[in-house]
């Protein structure tokens, strides 16, 4: 059966723009074809024990990462499909837009689909109709998803989260920016002081090698302009007999002998200026050949010149001739050309003269390390300091919502231990501490429910109902404070009853102000805080059992309530007490 549910019931103002709009499921376990719609607010799932709530629950693990039994396709089938669609205004989860990009998937920024595909081979995942590992889907699911029944999806039991929690506390986030600044530049300062150290070790074992190539390219006194100027030279001393002898034959054409080119010109010249008297055409020429004649002149005195100039001088053509080898000798020894072989000079002299003065560079990056990892200390104790303080008043403030939701006798403290470890940066009472981007410390949740008990680190709690009610606790504070995804709570009223029930209906509606709630219930006083109330279903469909959920309207949301206060035989007077619950419930949104 398809439904597509919508509409809501006195649905307040939710802060958050991360919601499961949708959740498709085909072929999973008892479920044929099922589409739900859920709203903003509070999201209540009811129905009898095994109608498949429990089916519901178990097609979302899947779609948010976690394992996949491949025994849940529906028998007869090839495959299962999950798809949820998840609203994602507002201001996008960091980590998974960094996820998003990292696997090249679109987002564009209004919602994220996420879709498990279950075979009885195995499975696969998708983002956007992009292909993701299931590790990926896990970790996308993990920061938009916080599912708690089994142990799944709760951020807030995973220790390395806690410190997350503590962080995003005002006081706290102003504390951690600073700290992390003076962090960034203490890890620049050991690598660049690492990095003088490795150098100096390095340059020490070459330094004879370089020491020796260095007076070798001097001694070659490479310069590329004077080795452009001396194979120019070399080319005239090689051929300084040629151009004696071509020289020698321009001016002897030019200017000597009885019909020399210059007395031809000469002859050329008057005799156009004869021509131009009787014919304006020929006056134009009269003046170019005379420029012409005046540039040959000017050559053949150019040539005279050059001629006296020639140098014929064996002895130094071969003394750049042996320039010039030595030249490309090194050339093919250190295979650079000169240009190359220049600038590897410059560097050889860098390497020297920093190995020279290497005591004095590195007792100078000592010094500016020391400095700052002085002020990183300092930035350390005011974030250590700080975590604690705001810890300890987040313990407290939990603690009495705690006791609210039925666990009088609890002891929640928020633990801030400096991070020792023999590698740290400074010391705190005689023991090493390390700093990490995160900060100096490990912050850990610890917990006590019961009367005489020492608290435990939180991952280590057992109930189940006493794991809800804790996280519903946790949430209910820190909603005011940070970003929460969508939260789901499977049963999370195992165990309590009456008033306690009822109280916690209501800090689940309240978070629901918050962040989007979908929660599985047989509590009434929890139903009735409903501002969407859906029942599942099961019903016989020829052969098979098919599990299907619908949305329901008013007066079946109060006969659903009035069905979990008496039983199958729903009587008048559930029915008004059901009627009073729900509009108990309502009067108290309006004036709180």
């Amino acid at each position: 059966m398809t439904l597509v549910a919508g509409g809501a019931t006195g649905v307040n103002c939710l802060k958050t723009g991360t919601v499961i709009k949708s959740l498709y499921i085909k072929n999973y376990a008892l479920i044929d074809e099922l589409e739900v719609s859920f709203g903003i607010g509070l999201n209540i799932l009811t129905g009898q024990t095994g109608a498949g709530k429990s089916i519901i629950i178990g097609a979302l693990n899947a779609v948010l990462g976690e394992r996949a039994d491949t025994e849940t396709v529906r028998e007869g089938t090839s495959k299962a499909v999950v798809e949820a669609v998840i609203g994602t205004e507002g201001e996008p989860d960091p980590v998974v837009s960094r996820l998003l990009d990292e696997q090249g998937v679109e987002n564009d920024g209004s919602e994220i689909i996420l879709r498990r595909e279950i075979r009885p081979a195995g499975s696969r995942a998708f983002i956007n109709d992009t292909p993701v590992t299931i590790s990926v889907l896990r970790e996308v699911g993990d920061r938009l998803v916080d599912l708690h029944g089994q142990h799944d999806h709760q951020l807030l039991l995973k220790q390395d989260h806690h410190r997350e929690v503590i962080d995003a506390l005002p006081g706290v986030s102003a504390r951690k920016k600073s700290y992390y600044e003076a962090y960034q530049t203490v890890v620049r300062l050991r690598k660049e002081r690492d990095a003088l150290v490795r150098q100096e070790r390095e340059l020490s074992e070459k330094m004879e090698l370089h020491r020796f190539q260095l007076r070798e390219l001097e001694a070659a006194d490479l310069d590329e302009e004077a080795y452009q100027e001396m194979e120019a030279e070399m080319k005239r001393l090689d051929h300084a007999e040629d151009l004696d002898q071509k020289a020698a034959l321009i001016g002897e054409m030019g200017s000597e002998g009885e019909r020399n080119l210059m007395d031809l010109l000469g002859m050329i010249e008057d005799a156009l200026g004869d021509m131009a008297e009787m014919d304006d055409e020929f006056r134009s020429y009269t003046g170019e050949l005379r420029s012409a004649r005046l540039s040959f002149q000017e050559l053949l005195s150019h040539t005279e010149r050059y001629r006296a100039r020639i140098e014929f001088n064996p002895e130094r053509l071969e003394e750049l001739r042996q320039k010039q080898a030595e030249i490309r000798r090194l050339e093919k020894k250190y295979g650079r050309l000169l240009p190359d072989l220049i600038r590897y000079r410059s560097e050889l002299q860098a390497s020297v003269n920093l190995a020279e003065n290497f005591d004095l560079e590195l007792e100078k990056k000592e010094k500016e390390l020391a400095a700052a990892t002085k002020v990183l200390q300092q930035k350390a104790k005011d974030l250590h300091d700080e975590r604690g303080k705001s810890g300890a008043a987040l313990g407290s403030q939990i603690s009495g919502a705690l006791k609210n939701l039925g666990i009088p006798n609890n002891r929640f403290e928020t633990r801030v231990m400096w991070r020792h470890e023999a590698s740290g940066w400074f010391d705190v009472d005689g023991k090493p501490v390390a700093c990490h981007s995160d900060g100096p410390d490990e912050v850990v949740f610890y917990i006590s429910t019961n009367k005489g008990e020492s608290p435990k680190p939180l991952a280590r709690i057992a109930s189940g109902g006493e794991i809800s009610r804790v996280m519903l606790a946790m949430k209910s504070v820190i909603a005011r404070e940070q970003h929460l995804p969508v939260m789901i709570f499977d049963e999370i009223d195992t165990g309590i009853g009456g008033a306690v029930a009822e109280q916690v209906g209501r800090t689940m509606h309240d978070l629901a102000e918050h962040c989007q709630i979908i929660a599985i219930t047989h509590q009434p006083q929890i139903a009735g805080q409903a501002d969407h109330h859906f029942r599942v279903e099961k019903q016989e469909s020829g052969e098979r059992t098919v599990t299907y959920i619908r949305k329901l309207d008013e007066e079946a949301h109060i006969r659903q309530i009035a069905s979990l206060m008496s039983g199958a035989d729903v009587s008048d007077h559930a029915v008004a007490g059901a009627r009073e619950m729900v509009q108990k419930a309502r009067n108290r949104r309006k004036t709180g």
